[in-house]
């Protein structure tokens, strides 16, 4: 298996030292060669230890925008009779809120939407989620989830890399470095982004390639983007002119180039840059086979819904995400825009939901089926909440929700979380954690856990500090929604 340096030997680490030694003999004139110079290094020779793996993969869904909790997992029917009635002090408490609130009245606006109590284990959730209300016993439901950023960017950036500071790893790049590839053939990290339903337009987040970046992190850890037309990946396809073996006997060249330049600079991205054109050069093949989906049957392409055969659609992401985890892909990110809800709610949420009810149910149910859901952990989850509280006209169809970060809701499946469970509570007006919370650090501490790695110890010295996904503040293993 393949395993990450120690804190005392980092790749970074050796090459600054290859290059401060190299350039001390050269301006001092001693002369001696490289084979010589890298003989003084120390060498990689202890492994990290892992707690043992409930999980192989990550499916992670994540709802770009903020979905709003009160109007999908957080039951609360009490508000019916705060109905446009003034939030009060003793529960807002003073926090602080968006430029968009600031100084406004703040009017509870209860959800309009029904809620009923489904399968064995009588979670309650919202009528807009039919088909995940289907397997309502699979799903171990987070309504305490909570984090310090109050604006979509740093909050985004802090659930994909555990930090508010861009620039830092994303989680499937952790992964990739911490646990290696299960399959040579394909990335370790692939990012699928959603098109969204159509009527969701309005207030739509930008996405960044540093969401699935790999940071200080060595750069073949970083995520693969497909892309939802054309070539699944950019420049996949040989160009005019060029076959299979002329581009095999271009790589072998090209690498024996840069393997001579490796051995004079010791540059270690350029054994990545190698790695990463032998791995483009297999996934010609593997990629293509992956993305094909006519080979799955009728059966399984009606389970993930009508839009399961637009390119690009959060179904079809959905069943690739499955295909994924079935040729050994670690980590799957499949991000889907359009929650961002200050505005026309009521018209806005419904579509949303029929993007991502069915085929959520779809990949839980398939995944089940095949014997895949026991080491796949699917996690449901946006960058934080949205307010009890309404914004705009609350007797028309055309108010919304502002940002909430201090309590929001998630689910998880598979990968030995206990299904069938609604973990932690929020106050009557679904504004503050009542019980059991759990923040972005404690969702990434125990995705860490399942997949048969300690937090603590998965780390990476950058800038003086062993850096960790969960960084420095405490984190904690939600070992309570375990089996």
């Amino acid at each position: 298996m393949y395993t990450p340096l120690n804190n005392q030997q980092t790749i970074s680490e050796e090459h600054n030292r290859r290059q401060a030694r190299r350039q001390f003999l050269k301006t001092s004139g001693m002369g001696l060669g490289v084979t010589a110079l890298a003989s003084l290094l120390p060498q990689n020779v202890q492994a990290r230890n892992l707690t043992p793996a409930k999980a192989k993969h990550v499916i992670f869904l994540f709802m770009a925008g903020a979905p709003s909790q009160i109007d999908l997992l957080d039951y609360k029917p009490g508000l019916t009779e705060q109905f446009k009635k003034p939030l009060p002090e003793s529960v807002s408490m003073g926090q602080r809120v968006t430029a968009m609130t600031r100084g406004k009245t703040q009017l509870v606006a209860p959800s309009k939407y029904k809620f009923e109590k489904k399968g064995d284990s009588g979670v309650w959730m919202c009528e807009l989620l039919p088909h995940l209300g289907n397997v309502a016993d699979d799903l171990c439901i987070i309504n305490s989830l909570n984090t310090n950023a109050i604006n979509h960017d740093p909050a985004k950036t802090f659930v994909c890399t555990g930090s508010e500071i861009p620039g830092k790893p994303s989680m499937g790049a952790w992964l990739s470095y911490g646990l290696g590839t299960m399959n040579r053939d394909l990335p370790d990290f692939v990012v699928l982004t959603s098109a969204f339903w159509t009527g969701g337009t309005r207030n739509v987040q930008g996405l960044y390639s540093r969401l699935w970046g790999s940071g200080f992190l060595p750069s073949r850890h970083q995520g693969a983007a497909f892309q939802t037309s054309g070539d699944p990946v950019l420049f996949l396809s040989n160009p005019s002119g060029i076959d299979r073996d002329v581009r095999r006997r271009m790589l072998d060249t090209l690498g024996n180039l840069n393997r001579k330049e490796f051995d004079e600079s010791g540059d270690p991205e350029i054994q990545t840059t190698i790695a990463q054109q032998e791995m483009a050069f297999r996934m010609q093949a593997s990629v293509p086979e992956l993305t094909n989906i006519e080979d799955e049957p009728q059966h399984v392409l009606d389970l993930y819904g009508p839009e399961v055969s637009k390119p690009g659609s959060f179904a079809r992401n959905c069943l690739l995400a499955r295909r994924m985890v079935e040729r050994g892909v670690r980590f799957t990110q499949i991000f889907h825009r359009g929650w961002d809800h200050h505005s026309i709610l009521p018209k806005q949420l419904p579509g949303q939901c029929y993007d991502v009810d069915q085929p959520s149910a779809a990949l839980i149910q398939d995944l089940k089926e095949r014997g895949l859901l026991d080491d796949t952990m699917i996690v449901f989850a946006g960058e934080f909440g949205r307010t009890a509280y309404g914004q705009g006209n609350l007797t028309r169809e055309d108010y919304g929700r502002d940002h909430h970060p201090r309590c929001f809701s998630g689910w998880m499946a598979g990968g030995g979380i206990r299904g069938g469970q609604m973990y932690g509570k929020t106050d009557d007006f679904s504004y503050n954690v009542a019980e059991n919370p759990v923040a972005i650090r404690d969702l990434h501490a125990t995705m860490l856990h399942q997949l048969g790695v300690d937090h603590q110890k998965l780390s990476f010295p950058f800038q003086g500090l062993d850096q960790k996904l969960t960084g420095v503040e405490p984190a904690r293993v939600v070992k309570e929604i375990l089996k």
